[in-house]
Order: structure tokens, then C-alpha cells, then sequence
């Protein structure tokens, strides 16, 4: 079954821009959202600023992509933490995103034997603690991509 999957990590709040969350970290992040930067009426859209570590290897299972964002993100534990606890004072926070796409058309995934099984993956005790260390959320989102049968 073809597989494409992501991993971010991302601070994200409705008055508190990437940059000036940028600047309070020290840290570059790989993507960032402006709040209502594709749609301000009726609703903002996106509904908030984003700041965003992301790995997308689609060699790496997702505990493999966890790792690679965790690496970059754990010598900055307390300086997450005090961020993330400011933001969620205004409905903002943290937030560790798994999305993956099953049956995926667009796949880039491996398909020769040797790959790697992407399907099982698990959250250790160092991912746990940074979560909680942090204020975050864990989030995973799912996706069937197989083309429907709709023939009514």
C-alpha cells in the first residue's frame, strides 16, 4: 500500500507572529503560516500564525521523523516551553502534527523489498517527556487517497 507521510512540530498562535516567535526562540523555522494570509472574511485563513520544524524524508518512518525534529528542538526545551506557555494564554500552543496518506496516487514512498516497513510506529519515553516538558498537543491525521467507486 503506497504511503507518504509527515512530521511538524509547530508553535502556533492568532496574534503572535512566526517571526516575532522566530525571534524569541533564536531558532530558524523550516515553514511558517501568516493568519489570514489566503482568507481574512468571514473566517482567517489560515486561523493563526504558525512556526514550523518539519521533516518529510519519505525514507524515515514516523518515530525516524519524530527523532530528526526532536534533535534540533530538545536543546531548547525551556525556551520552547516558556513560548509555548505564553501562547497558550491566547488560545495559541504547541503542537507535534503526524499526517500520512494511505493509497496515495502521488506516492513517492519506496516499493522495492528492501524498503522500509513505514506502516508502525510508537512515541518513546524522550518524545513523551519533551511533549509534556513543552505544553504540546500530539496530533495525527490519516488519509485513505483510494480513488472512490462512486458509479450512483
Amino acid at each position: 500500500m503506497p504511503l507518504r507521510q509527515y512530521v511538524y512540530f509547530a508553535l502556533f498562535s492568532q496574534r503572535v507572529s512566526a517571526d516575532e516567535m522566530t525571534s524569541q526562540l533564536g531558532i530558524a523555522p523550516d515553514e511558517v503560516s501568516v493568519r489570514g494570509s489566503r482568507i481574512t472574511e468571514p473566517k482567517a485563513i489560515p486561523v493563526s500564525h504558525s512556526w514550523k520544524v518539519v521533516c518529510r524524508d519519505p525514507d524515515l518512518c514516523v518515530d525516524e521523523q519524530i527523532a530528526r525534529i526532536l534533535d534540533r528542538l530538545q536543546p531548547h526545551t525551556a525556551r520552547i516551553a516558556e513560548l509555548a506557555g505564553q501562547l497558550a494564554i491566547d488560545d495559541g500552543g504547541a503542537v507535534l502534527q503526524v499526517v500520512r496518506y494511505f493509497n496515495d496516487s502521488d506516492d513517492e514512498s519506496p516499493s522495492h523489498p528492501d524498503a522500509p516497513n513505514l506502516f508502525g510506529w510508537h512515541l518513546g519515553r524522550d518524545v513523551l517527556d519533551f511533549l509534556a516538558a513543552v505544553g504540546a498537543e500530539l496530533d495525527v491525521d490519516e488519509y485513505d487517497m483510494t480513488p472512490s467507486d462512486d458509479t450512483i
